[in-house]
């Protein structure tokens, strides 16, 4: 009997630190994301500075978007539609 306390104390003390470490991997993860988006962010108005200091054109965007690309906002998707929910018919 006391070897399944000690079992079962030690697989508790083994959660605890598994726990312990995977908020502190998600902790760290949201700051790493964090500090990508302000960098890239930087980074692309750094360029622009740089851009308007030598005096180079900015690159054009494509004027139309990819199939992958395109944004259809839910508004759109949902308007004339408030009669009936939405889902299958």
């Amino acid at each position: 009997m006391t070897l399944q306390w000690i079992i079962t104390g030690a697989a508790l003390l083994v959660a605890l630190v598994a726990w312990s470490r995977a908020r502190r991997a998600a902790r760290r993860l949201e700051q790493l994301s964090q500090m990508y988006w302000e960098l890239k962010y930087q980074h692309g108005e750094l360029r622009v500075q740089v851009q308007r200091l030598t005096g180079d054109t900015p690159p054009s965007a494509p004027s139309t978007p990819g199939p992958d690309e395109a944004f259809i906002p839910i508004a759109s998707l949902t308007a004339g539609r408030k009669d009936r929910p939405l889902g299958p018919t």
